[in-house]
């Protein structure tokens, strides 16, 4: 039988606590469920602390959890929505911290695989910061967004028109004074992160990726500024030399790494920069379809997707923190998803719990917002997926989500599509 969701009476059992103390590394959300949710009968997996229960209870109220229980005793709120699980598997929702998102279309796509919560990695025109907001104002039910706004690069292009001051900026950001303004006007939009490059792109077919963007200096004058207001840098690198640059001026992440060298990653461990390899953005480049279908890039695909594989392994080993990221607009086309990345990190040598935690605990501990979410504890965000299978058994289960819960809201049911059970 599918799932029921019914209205709750009241449901006994005994009670079990995790509790956790709330701060807030971003605005609390501003429009709360209409009615709290009680999930019943799940099989929680909370991979923050391994932490395996079946037969749990998680009721939520006004957008976040309140109590998590196994056993008897539970009195529920009258006006519930309950969701049994039949045994089903519970987990934090996913986190993608690297994307594209525009549109609201996208939006909806990546939450309906799941996805709970964005770091986006820069978008043309603040779109990401729009979305933040209407999301924090309850018009949408997620995902929740940390916004980066545009992309402090060496070449502007169309994003001098997101903002009346770029354009004194369009003939380049090369000088300090450039790029300490383009890191203002951004930081005056309301970013939670600054996106900048120490390499070229891969997805242009007229790029070396390995190439040096920006020197030491030049990324130290962006870190700098970001420094002012408290908010982290991320640095798209492929290349090794680009990368190193990056950590030593003091990023928090280098995005894609693909030939990253052990001196490099050594300093990364050093410094607890993390690394999000979205590894499966470089598969996307070798396969047809998908946000990619040009053969050039296809044939630089196939030669960075070995050297990424292994970077990947190398960082894994040393135990630098890797976290997960789709690098995707989510387009009608898009084939990568953030549960394809946590399969790949487990093909890669990871198990499906370090994956799991890649994609929820460590993610969200990057964002800055591990006491928030990321988790299933008291206090915390109600973002939450159910899927059929046990992704600690196979973690390609994450793909096959049933149910996604983002601030308390049920966003998505697919329960009729639920396999019958004996």
């Amino acid at each position: 039988m599918p799932f029921a969701v019914r209205p709750a009476g009241v449901l006994m059992a005994s009670t079990l606590v995790f509790s956790a103390i709330m701060s807030c590394a971003l605005p609390a959300q501003g429009t709360a469920a209409a009615r709290p949710v009680v999930i019943t009968n799940a099989s929680l997996i909370d991979g923050a602390r391994g932490a395996f229960a079946t037969g749990a209870t998680v009721v939520i109220r006004d957008g976040r959890i309140v109590q998590v229980a196994t056993g008897g005793g539970i009195a529920m709120p009258s006006d519930a929505t309950i969701i049994d699980a039949r045994g089903r598997y519970l987990l934090p929702g996913l986190i993608d911290a690297h994307t594209h998102i525009a549109s609201l279309a996208s939006a909806r796509r990546a939450l309906e695989s799941g996805v709970t919560t964005i770091r986006s990695a820069s978008v043309a025109a603040f779109q990401d910061v729009a979305l933040r907001e209407a999301v924090k104002q309850g018009a949408f039910a997620g995902p929740d967004v940390v916004a980066a706004g545009v992309f402090i690069s060496p070449e502007l292009g169309e994003s001098v028109l997101a903002d009346p001051r770029l354009a004194k900026l369009a003939g380049g950001l090369q000088g300090e004074a450039e790029l300490r303004e383009a890191v203002r006007i951004n930081l005056d939009r309301g970013v939670n992160v600054i996106k900048t490059r120490g390499t070229e792109r891969a997805g242009l077919p007229n790029t070396d990726p390995r190439k040096q963007s920006y020197t030491e200096t030049q990324l130290g004058w962006i870190v700098d500024e970001a420094s002012k207001r408290n908010i982290p840098v991320m640095a798209h690198a492929h290349g090794d030399e680009g990368a190193y640059a990056a950590v030593k001026a003091g990023v928090r992440s280098i995005e894609h790494g693909t030939f990253l060298s052990d001196s490099t990653l050594q300093l990364m461990k050093q410094k607890g920069t993390y690394l999000v390899p979205t590894y499966i953005t470089v598969l996307d480049l070798t396969q047809p379809g998908g946000d990619y279908d040009d053969p050039a890039l296809t044939i630089r695909g196939n030669f960075m997707l070995p050297a990424l594989g292994e970077t990947v392994r190398r960082a894994h080993r040393m135990g630098i923190p890797i976290a997960t990221g789709a690098d995707t607009q989510y387009g009608p086309e898009s084939l990568s998803r953030i549960a394809g990345e946590a399969a790949l990190f487990v093909d890669l040598g990871m198990s499906p719990l370090e994956a799991l935690r890649s994609a929820t605990s460590v993610s969200a501990s990057l964002l800055g917002l591990g006491d928030r979410i990321g988790a299933i504890k008291e206090g915390y965000e109600a973002d939450l997926i159910l899927v059929e299978s046990n992704p600690l058994q196979n973690i390609r289960a994450l793909a096959d989500v049933l149910v996604v819960i983002s601030n308390g809201t049920i966003a998505l049911n697919r329960t009729p599509f639920a396999k019958t059970r004996m």
